[in-house]
């Protein structure tokens, strides 16, 4: 039985692109008030920036400044974690020390680590990813798996046993790729829709996530969202098909489907 008080949360990965103009936001919208906008259609979204380049604090002071009632952040680890794997220690100090304000508010709420598809199962790679609890200690720390190697019984075992969230991912099916299986390790769910372009997927690029998603494949997330309230308290959705504001398209069909409140 789903948990009556379960709360969904749907938001997009991101909220500042330029082709979201004249589709999202309106036209002329100054780019420095895009999260005023964002955050009257939106409870939550991720901050992704932080996986290129670490901010000065004063950055996500600003944006903390704009928001108010129960807004939430998850902000992406930076690519020293997941991608470069070195100078971790150095590099997380940096990450966390700019991300502050974030934490001072009371906003962050989580940090999404997605590790590439060439990062796969070996006892050290999992034993890596869990040095990753002691690097980021202010909000639950959600790992995202791109290869298929990753799903085996005990890798969710050490996430449970570390208290680190895992990351439903639904993306193309294409051999190799993390299949759409809606798990959690921790009372938090947490789920990325990247969209299923196969033909654009390898080439790498923001075209990878040019994709919108049907109302049938929707659904297929609908259902398996019922069965994860049932094994959580929270659940996170986050579209990443940013694509021409294609995210804000289905994140909007999401919430109404699951008549999931907007802001007020």
């Amino acid at each position: 039985m789903p948990k009556a008080d379960c709360k969904v949360l749907v938001g997009t990965s991101g909220y500042s692109f330029d082709d979201w103009d004249g589709v999202f936001y309106p036209v002329g919208h100054p780019k420095g008030k895009r999260l005023d906008f964002y955050i009257d259609h939106f409870h939550v979204t991720e901050i992704n920036s932080t996986y290129y380049r670490i901010p000065h604090p004063a950055v996500f002071y600003n944006m903390v400044k704009k928001v108010e009632g129960d807004f939430e952040f998850i902000i992406k680890t930076h690519r020293s974690f997941t991608h470069d794997r070195k100078e971790i220690e150095e590099k997380s100090k940096e990450f966390n020390e700019a991300i502050k304000p974030v934490v001072d508010s009371g906003r962050l709420k989580g940090y999404i680590a997605q590790f590439p598809y060439s990062f796969k199962y070996a006892p050290q790679n999992l034993a890596y990813i869990l040095r990753g609890k002691d690097l980021f200690r202010e909000a639950p720390l959600f790992v995202e798996f791109r290869h298929v190697s990753w799903d085996r019984p005990e890798v969710y075992e050490a996430l449970r046993m570390n208290g680190i969230g895992f990351c439903s991912v639904d993306e193309p099916d294409l051999p190799g790729l993390f299949p759409p299986k809606a798990e959690a390790t921790i009372e938090i769910g947490y789920i990325r829709l990247h969209g299923r372009n196969a033909a654009d997927w390898w080439g790498g690029g923001g075209d990878r996530y040019n994709y919108l998603y049907s109302e049938k494949e929707l659904k297929e997330w609908k259902s398996k969202i019922e069965d994860l309230k049932s094994r959580t308290n929270k659940i996170y959705l986050f579209f990443n098909n940013c694509h021409l504001g294609q995210a804000v398209r289905n994140a909007r069909m999401f919430l109404d489907m699951m008549q999931l409140e907007m802001p007020q």
